[in-house]
């Protein structure tokens, strides 16, 4: 569960998942709940082929851009587009990945523990999975597109 030493900024969240190592934050965001998602050189996990195995934040932007998402300024909610954020550690590796919902909030699988919802990207910096950093968006299907 969410321990407000890793994340002091998280005030309030709602679980929406059981605990489960079935799949990590990366897949979560990419709307996968099946596979481990991560570069490990080993081929251990899910990743996909055309993008090298490297944890570097271009590896995780080029990987979620065969998914159809592109890089964009900021995470504010914008209608007809889903955005993706990029956590990473004060040493510039990725950390962590959530996913905007259509109604503005955040949605993160927390490790091998639960999946939340959570109002802001900051809720989940901290200690753990440092700072969102890099933002994301493709369009949804048939939504209104606003401009930005």
């Amino acid at each position: 569960m969410a321990d407000s030493r890793l994340f002091p900024n998280l005030d309030t969240y709602r679980q929406t998942s059981p605990a489960t190592p079935a799949y990590n934050c990366i897949a979560w965001a990419a709307e996968d709940s099946r596979r481990f998602w991560w570069p490990h050189p080993q081929r251990i996990y899910h990743w996909p082929d055309s993008v090298r195995r490297e944890e570097k934040i271009e590896r995780f932007i080029e990987a979620f851009q065969t998914l159809g998402y592109e890089p964009c300024g900021n995470g504010t909610y914008e209608g007809g587009w889903q955005r993706v954020v990029i956590y990473v550690a004060s040493d510039g590796t990725p950390t962590h990945m959530a996913r905007q919902l259509e109604n503005g909030e955040w949605t993160s699988k927390l490790g091998n523990d639960v999946d939340i919802i959570h109002h802001t990207v900051e809720d989940l910096e901290g200690p753990l999975y440092g700072t969102a950093t890099r933002y994301l968006r493709r369009r949804t299907p048939g939504g209104n597109i606003v401009s930005s």
